[in-house]
């Protein structure tokens, strides 16, 4: 008995397969009686749950790891789930082959995928997986815009990757699939423009929204400001490289906004992208402080 107990430890997230069972000495019939009397619990053909029939995500992640075979790897949005950076699509495990090999399983997506490099795979918490990396791309194919960033956002919040990192790796994947939407966001994100072009694309937008001319580049308590309005008591500021602030530059920020709002000023930050790409949302916003202000004032 207490041999037994050992042996039906050696298992990961309480799992187990018939050829790991095999290799410690149990034959087909004594797996068969440990089935029978509740010890073993079916979850694929050849793999088991131990003592009990449910197991975590984790366990399902890896009897479905096993089931599949040598080379087998969690992918798609199953990674993705195990990485903490999305969710499992329709309530199956997807998993990757990197061969043309057409294995079948109830209740498993199974891609093959010939081209997928040992770079590209890795393990965590025993289960083999692609990369945080690999499993960005892959997913995004399937997301929107949104979906996407919250992605990358995760994946850097958790130090998986971090946006410079992945932008050098999709520079190596020029025409890979899923490659493209991910360098089109981290190039949209970090784009910056210049001071002149800055002003340029802001200030009709300011003038739309019924603010009359701001003062550029001038330093209210001690910080330098993109542009600020002193009878209204607005200042704007402006980001750009979003994705690349360093814990200073975020730093910095925080005391400027602290000092602004000690002194009473109102204040908006836009990125250099929204005011690029989301000219719209930048003047009405611009448009609803102008009448606060106004009414303020009066």
């Amino acid at each position: 008995m207490a041999r037994e107990a050992w042996d039906l430890t050696r298992h990961q997230h309480g799992v187990v397969s018939s050829d790991q069972l095999q290799e410690v000495g149990y034959t087909r019939q004594a797996i068969y009686h440990r089935i029978r009397t509740g010890r073993l619990h079916p979850l694929h053909r050849g793999v088991y749950a131990v003592g009990r029939p449910h197991v975590t995500d984790h366990g399902r992640w890896m009897a479905a790891v096993i089931a599949c075979g040598a080379g087998a790897v969690l992918s798609h949005s199953s990674a993705a789930a195990l990485w903490r950076i999305g969710s499992e699509a329709r309530g199956l495990v997807e998993l990757s082959l990197p061969s043309l090999s057409r294995r079948c399983r109830p209740g498993l997506q199974i891609h093959q995928r010939p081209s997928l490099r040992d770079a590209d795979m890795t393990v965590e918490l025993g289960i083999p997986v692609t990369t945080p990396i690999q499993t960005l791309i892959d997913m995004a194919l399937r997301l929107d815009r949104g979906g996407v960033e919250r992605m990358v956002n995760e994946a850097d919040k958790y130090n998986l990757v971090h946006p410079p990192e992945l932008r050098r790796e999709l520079d190596k994947r020029i025409g890979e699939r899923g490659a493209t939407p991910l360098r089109q966001l981290l190039d949209r994100r970090t784009f910056r423009l210049t001071k002149d072009e800055l002003e340029r694309r802001f200030l009709p937008l300011a003038r739309q929204a019924g603010l009359p001319v701001p003062l550029t580049g001038q330093w209210v308590n001690d910080f330098e400001v993109d542009f600020y309005w002193p009878d209204l008591d607005l200042v704007v500021e402006t980001d750009g490289l979003r994705y690349h602030r360093t814990p200073a530059e975020q730093a910095r920020d925080r005391l400027r906004d602290q000092a602004h709002t000690a002194a009473g000023l109102t204040q908006l930050r836009f990125t250099h992208e929204q005011v690029r790409y989301e000219p719209a949302y930048v003047r009405e916003i611009l448009a609803q402080t102008a009448s606060r202000l106004a009414i303020s004032t009066k």
